[in-house]
């Protein structure tokens, strides 16, 4: 499936002229790939259980709410880059008499300590110790959600170990982040502004990382509190365990691999009539990123920016119910 050319055209332009007109281009990207953190009330349905065996894992936390084991189908639910597990605070209280949770949140994000994280690559060995926790919790074969980057874990997961995952939502993310850039774009073509969106952020100097995030959160939230509670949490993160974790997300495509993804999946993505008139190129790069994967299901949530959560969270909840179900 090609874009065809006049809306490809018009695509970036909104993208670059209308969404992003007062941030820096190299800045954009990073925070299209953030979920940020937002701290919110916990679900009272049950005092939660906050995971902290010796043997568990170090590259996460998990935090489970709901039913106790047995009594509930299980979900896993992951937050984007830089998110703390609060970000869907609003439907874990939704989902929670339903269902037993497990809410991930990466470490070195959000103010939690980087523990391994600190150095090396993240990605991956986050992948494998979701897997472990799967195996060894007996959750193989629950549904997954993911938001942003938390929704490239999901995928890598289903990728690599496809009896852990039943169901995937994915909340706007794209199989390859650099499509936001490019949607014809590849990991080579895209490594040198990559390399500097990473150097930039870590050499960025605090007052002006400050002064850039409540500009950079108009464009990923319309919610007016959502966007105050992000700008406040977001310099929670450790600052290179953020810019690693966000060079090693453009450098991970995994358009090549969706086509042997069989696990059914449901992709929710946004559209603001205030930044695109017209949704028909919105709708043509997911549907050409999502095209090889066979039991995808597409839904576009109109009225909303990247944190569908805080700008439409009753047509989200909806939308997971009816597919988890």
């Amino acid at each position: 499936m090609r874009i065809p050319g006049d809306v490809l055209l018009g695509l970036q332009r909104e993208i670059a002229m209308n969404l992003f007109r007062f941030i820096p281009k190299m800045a954009v990207l990073i925070f299209l790939l953030a979920g940020l953190l937002v701290m919110g009330e916990r679900a009272d349905c049950q005092k939660p259980v906050v995971v902290v065996a010796s043997a568990g894992p170090t590259r996460f936390s998990v935090v489970v709410e709901g039913p106790a084991a047995g009594k509930a189908p299980d979900v896993i639910l992951i937050p984007g880059l830089a998110s703390s597990r609060e970000v869907y605070a609003a439907e874990a209280k939704l989902l929670v008499p339903k269902y037993r949770l497990h809410l991930i949140q990466i470490a070195g994000f959000a103010g939690q300590p980087a523990g391994p994280n600190a150095s090396g690559p993240i990605l991956g060995p986050v992948v494998e110790e979701l897997h472990n926790y799967i195996v060894v919790s007996h959750l193989e074969h629950s549904p997954v959600i993911g938001h942003s980057m938390g929704g490239l874990l999901a995928l890598m997961l289903a990728d690599k170990y496809p009896a852990d995952v039943r169901k995937m939502v994915i909340v706007d993310t794209l199989p390859f982040y650099g499509m936001v850039f490019d949607p014809n774009g590849t990991v080579e073509s895209l490594s040198a502004q990559g390399k500097v969106i990473h150097d930039q952020l870590i050499a960025m100097p605090a007052d002006q990382y400050a002064a850039m995030i409540p500009i950079s959160m108009s464009a990923l939230v319309k919610n007016a509190d959502g966007q105050k509670l992000v700008t406040a949490m977001t310099v929670a993160s450790d600052r290179a365990v953020f810019a690693n974790s966000m060079l090693e997300d453009l450098q991970t495509d995994l358009r090549p691999e969706l086509a042997k993804i069989k696990t059914p999946a449901l992709l929710l993505y946004p559209w603001d009539a205030s930044v695109s008139p017209d949704p028909t190129g919105i709708d043509a790069v997911y549907l050409l990123a999502y095209k090889p994967m066979p039991n995808m299901k597409l839904v576009r949530i109109d009225d909303s920016r990247h944190f569908i959560m805080y700008d439409q969270p009753a047509k989200m909840d909806a939308a997971i119910e009816e597919f988890l179900k």
